[in-house]
This record gives C-alpha cells, sequence and structure tokens, in this order.
C-alpha cells in the first residue's frame, strides 16, 4: 500500500461492531509509528499522528498533512475522516487518536463531556452552507424554497451531523419543511449524490461544492447566514503521540494553515 493510501482512512460509521473496527484501524495506524519514528527531525517529532477530521476537512487536511511531513521529517500523518458524531463516538469508545477536529461545538462536547480532550478545544475555522445542483443548474435552482419542490430530488445530511443540523437550522429560519429522498452520514456522501446524478441537489458546506469543481454548481442562499458552524480542535487526552499531535494543532492554526483553509473556502473565527 503506497503512502497516500495509507494516509487517509474514510470513518463512515461507529456504533456496535463499526466502533470496534475503528478502534482496530487506529490501533493500526499506531503501529505503523515505529518505522516512521526510526528517523526523527531536527526539533525531536516522530512518528505516527492520529488525527481524526470532519469529512469536509478531507481536501485542506490532506494538504496541510503533506505540509506538516515535508516540515517534520520522520512523521506521518494519518487521517480519519468521517462525520464528526461518528468520530466522537470512535473516541470515547477508545480509538486511539491525537487530535480531533469537529465541524460543531456539539460534537466536540461529547468528547470534553467524556473528558477525553486534552485542554480547552479552540474553534479554527467557520463553515457555512450552500446548495449543490447537477452542472449547469439545470433545474434552476435559486433559493433554499425551490428545494421544496415535488419534482425535486434532494438530499440532506443526517440531522445527527453538523451539516445535517445546519441545513435543518436553515430551514427553520426560512419557514420551510423539506422531505429528502435520504439523509446521509456526512457532507461527501450527501455532495456524492449529486456528483452521481443520483440526486437533484444537496444542502452542504460551501468548501465542499468549491472543492467538487465543476461536477456541480453551487447556489447561496440567505439562510446559511442563521447556521454558520463553528470548527473546534483539540488535542486528546490520552493521546498516543501528543507532542506531534499539538504540532500539527499549531499548523492549522498558523497563518500557513489559515491561508489553506480559506483558500478551500472556510472563514477565520
Amino acid at each position: 500500500m503506497n503512502r497516500s493510501a495509507r494516509r487517509i482512512r474514510r470513518t463512515l460509521q461507529v456504533t456496535g461492531a463499526g466502533a470496534a473496527a475503528l478502534v482496530a484501524l487506529s490501533a493500526c495506524s499506531s503501529s505503523d509509528s515505529g518505522a516512521a519514528s526510526s528517523g526523527g527531525g531536527l526539533d525531536g517529532l516522530s512518528g505516527t499522528v492520529n488525527v481524526f477530521a470532519a469529512a469536509s476537512l478531507t481536501e485542506s487536511f490532506t494538504e496541510l498533512g503533506e505540509e506538516f511531513e515535508k516540515r517534520h521529517p520522520g512523521t506521518e500523518v494519518v487521517f480519519n475522516f468521517g462525520g464528526s458524531d461518528s468520530l466522537a463516538a470512535g473516541i470515547t469508545s477508545g480509538a486511539p487518536a491525537d487530535v480531533f477536529a469537529s465541524a460543531s461545538p456539539r460534537t466536540m462536547k461529547a468528547v470534553t463531556d467524556a473528558d477525553a480532550a486534552a485542554g480547552t478545544p479552540v474553534t479554527f475555522v467557520r463553515n457555512r452552507l450552500e446548495i449543490a445542483t447537477l452542472p449547469g443548474n439545470p433545474d434552476r435552482v435559486a433559493s433554499l424554497k425551490d428545494l421544496t419542490g415535488s419534482d425535486l430530488k434532494v438530499v440532506l445530511c443526517d440531522r445527527a451531523v453538523p451539516c445535517g443540523a445546519a441545513a435543518q437550522k436553515a430551514l427553520t429560519a426560512a419557514g420551510l419543511k423539506l422531505t429528502p429522498v435520504s439523509y446521509e452520514e456526512d457532507v461527501k456522501s450527501a455532495l456524492n449524490k449529486v456528483v452521481l446524478k443520483e440526486a437533484d441537489a444537496a444542502v452542504v458546506y460551501r468548501t465542499d461544492v468549491k472543492a467538487a469543481g465543476d461536477k456541480v454548481a453551487g447556489v447561496e442562499f440567505p439562510e446559511s447566514a442563521k447556521a454558520v458552524n463553528d470548527y473546534p480542535i483539540t488535542l486528546l487526552k490520552d493521546a498516543p503521540n501528543a507532542d506531534v499531535g499539538q504540532a500539527f494543532i499549531e499548523l492549522v492554526r498558523s497563518a500557513a494553515g489559515q491561508k489553506v483553509l480559506t483558500a478551500a473556502g472556510f472563514t477565520a473565527p
């Protein structure tokens, strides 16, 4: 398996057997640190750092992971991307992770309430919603209200994950009710329904619309201002590689890290 393939692991569900599988997966990732630790950099940092991050951070964090490895030879960043609620469940179930970056304070609270965070989580970016439509917007979607038409197949994120909770908040602010054809487990799954033309539209983050390029069209709507998500990040209490985890957080919060994140469509806190 090549290095890039090892680095990114996408978590879909962490309940029951899924939680056990995630714990085992993360343990394997931690055991890989021996090979990396044999050649620490001048700053003394070495080994594998396991970062659990919201699915919407996939592109920007992957870029930051590559930058981190360049800055700190002898380290390897391994990501578990997925719905923030599933990631939080994995952490509170004992998955050996170093860093947790959530798409909402509510899902981060599950970790802090379990006394699994080291210190107080810090908001590092914000994100807002956008409507993703088929390329060229053939259905001429111009507003959130347009999604309530019976002729459109619309998907939303599950209400348990931050993008789903934000969508419900925006719909409530607009006084609208929407029955989607499906609720998806994270924002990437919702977006993918449109990319594959299995749905006409999805309410996702603007960062995901931007990352999809010409595979979708994006439609902004004013109610998104009522549902802006703060993204907190924290070092975890039982982090197997706390020094490297803290260094990764510092990169995320640095000017260089913020430049990558804002270029992806996030806004500064």
